[in-house]
């Protein structure tokens, strides 16, 4: 099992990044999270996918758009109109199972069973 996150890269401020998650070996009977972690802060939650089920951070609403393809075994996260604020470190997390986090769990990370590597986000002004 693998989960190898991608896309990161430096970008202006109001420009777009799509980020990509490929969770190998796994069927698929997942959910899925976003976080990320800039620098001197703590690891924080960006959105998360269970179905038909969407959440994001209050900071990302609007902005980002999180989706999945089952078919190719991938989540990705479309950011839009990015800020230096955006800039951390963007990590996919996969928990294993159909049953769909709800708003008030979906952030907590020991939920998570298995961490992708982290995929460099950086957002000048």
């Amino acid at each position: 099992f693998q989960l190898q996150a991608s896309g990161g890269g430096s970008v202006q401020a109001g420009e777009s990044l799509r980020l990509s998650c490929t969770a190998s070996g796994f069927t698929s009977d997942y959910t899925m999270g976003w976080f990320r972690q800039a620098p001197g802060k703590e690891r924080e939650g960006v959105s998360y996918i269970g179905g038909s089920t969407k959440f994001y951070a209050e900071s990302v609403k609007g902005r980002f758009t999180i989706s999945r393809d089952n078919a190719k075994n991938m989540v990705y996260l479309q950011m839009n109109s990015v800020k230096p604020d955006d800039t951390a470190v963007y990590y996919c997390a996969l928990r294993r199972g159909s049953n769909r986090m709800i708003s008030s769990s979906w952030r907590d990370q020991e939920r998570y069973d298995y961490w992708g590597q982290g995929t460099q986000v950086t957002v000048s002004s």
